[in-house]
């Protein structure tokens, strides 16, 4: 028995005429005919009665009907699910990211662009350090990743920059530089005068990352910061300075996350001290719903 068979006798069933039927179906109504006989005599079962001017379903027909019907609309939901699952419309799409990434406008921005050009597509996000992203690459429990630190092992992964922010200083509010009135909001504060400052950082295991451009630009201006703690995710060095324990640089789109006991603080312009945003991907990734998500995201970074 072949699909096409059910689908002439839903045809017939449904017409309850063998000529319309066939005209339904594009073919003609002898090897129609033919075919339904056929049927019958590999079910052992007389599906039809027929009457000089049509066809009436037999209790068996009707039985028949059902099923087939069911079985026709399965299979056509499975082809219409997999041609738009090869499109890349269907599917499912596990992003990652670091607690610092969503902050950043372009995250949100992508994620809401792909929500509404590929609604079918299950989308998963997952947040976690960026060493845990790039090993969930690595054992596929992820499918894209956007991170802050470059990465060590890229073997098998492809890693796009997406784009560089400037960094800011978070201070405690009762700090001098946060309350000083000879510092307005709009002057621009030299990293060297926080040098003798005790600061709280975000150390990434693994490699290096945002604590090391932090180091290296404290060196370039002419001090090596104290680092008084050591905090396990970027957010959580901001609790620390909302308590009084440091102060602490981080990307400035974190300042979008609004805390008491903080105030933030530009500082001037230093070559070295930006924060990347950095996407992971698997290379040669065939899964057409994340090469459509990957696309999306390299498309808008492109017009940024």
């Amino acid at each position: 028995m072949e699909l096409r068979h059910l689908r002439y006798f839903v045809a017939v069933a449904e017409e309850k005429h063998m000529t319309r039927a066939a005209e339904r179906l594009g073919i003609q109504q002898p090897p129609l005919s033919m075919q339904i006989r056929a049927l019958e005599q590999e079910l052992d079962a007389q599906l039809f009665r027929r009457h000089p001017r049509g066809v009436e379903l037999t209790d068996a027909g009707l039985a028949f009907l059902d099923r087939a019907r069911v079985i026709l609309d399965q299979v056509d939901r499975a082809v219409a699910t997999t041609r738009r699952t090869a499109r890349g419309e269907e599917g499912r799409v596990v992003v990652g990211f670091t607690s610092s990434a969503p902050f950043h406008p372009f995250v949100p921005r992508v994620l809401r662009a792909f929500r509404e050009v590929a609604p079918l597509v299950s989308l998963v996000l997952e947040e976690s350090g960026s060493s845990e992203l790039v090993q969930g690459l690595h054992n596929e429990e992820i499918d894209a990743a956007f991170i802050r630190s470059p990465v060590a092992d890229v073997v098998g992964l492809t890693v796009r920059p997406l784009l560089e922010e400037k960094m800011l200083v978070a201070l405690p509010t009762g700090h001098i530089f946060a309350r000083r009135s000879s510092f307005s909001r709009s002057m621009l504060l030299p990293l060297s005068e926080l040098a003798k400052e005790t600061f709280v950082l975000y150390k990434r295991p693994g490699g290096p990352g945002l604590y090391d451009t932090i180091i290296a630009a404290c060196r370039s201006a002419g001090f090596s910061p104290q680092v008084g703690q050591e905090a396990p995710r970027i957010i959580s060095t901001l609790n620390l300075v909302a308590a009084g324990i440091g102060v602490s640089i981080v990307p400035a789109s974190l300042q979008r996350l609004q805390m008491d006991g903080i105030v933030y603080r530009k500082l001037e312009d230093m070559p070295q001290l930006t924060a990347p945003l950095i996407l992971a991907c698997r290379h040669g990734e065939n899964a057409a719903a994340v090469q459509r998500f990957i696309d999306l995201v390299r498309t808008t970074a492109e017009h940024i």
